[in-house]
């Protein structure tokens, strides 16, 4: 199958995979219910104001929460929680019981569950959105962020969770 344009979505997908990203646990509250998926295409935007954004794939259910909620969190996986990466990576697994046994805390200004042990953890307030093909890219205003763990990071290079030190 070959994409508009000519590129081959396979050769695509291997070509992008050789580009190594940090790996994240998005989450956030949808009438009281936790909704949360991995994504390794977030970054930062701006300091000033303070911006990260976030690819959220059009066919997720994390998608429209997300979009009708307003408000999220991101936690920065450590090499420890590779299993936390799958677990939320995957797709069919049970809204109310996608947490069970997953050490969390509320973020202090949304309530979004953050991962327990991450690296790092942000709050954000969605700032704007924009279309991006099959996904939307969600910019957040950090309105609160704090330090966790001091381990390894959690990255994806090459079709491959790895760690950095």
């Amino acid at each position: 199958m070959t994409a508009p344009g000519g590129l081959d979505p396979k050769a695509f997908k291997s070509v992008l995979g050789r580009f190594a990203t940090g790996i994240t646990i998005m989450s956030t509250l949808q009438d009281g219910v936790a909704h949360a998926m991995t994504a390794n295409a977030f970054t930062s935007v701006s300091l000033d104001p303070p911006l990260v954004l976030v690819c959220v794939d059009k066919g997720v259910r994390m998608h429209d929460a997300v979009l009708a909620c307003g408000s999220w969190a991101v936690s920065m996986l450590s090499v420890g929680q590779c299993e936390l990466a799958e677990r939320f990576a995957h797709s069919g697994r049970d809204l109310y019981s996608q947490f069970d046994g997953v050490p969390t805390v509320p973020g202090p200004a949304t309530g979004c569950p953050l991962i327990e042990g991450a690296l790092s953890w942000l709050e954000c307030r969605t700032w704007a959105t924009y279309e991006g093909g099959d996904h939307t890219i969600v910019v957040g205003e950090v309105i609160a962020l704090g330090e966790g763990a001091q381990e390894s990071a959690l990255t994806y290079f090459s079709g491959k969770y790895r760690s950095v030190t």
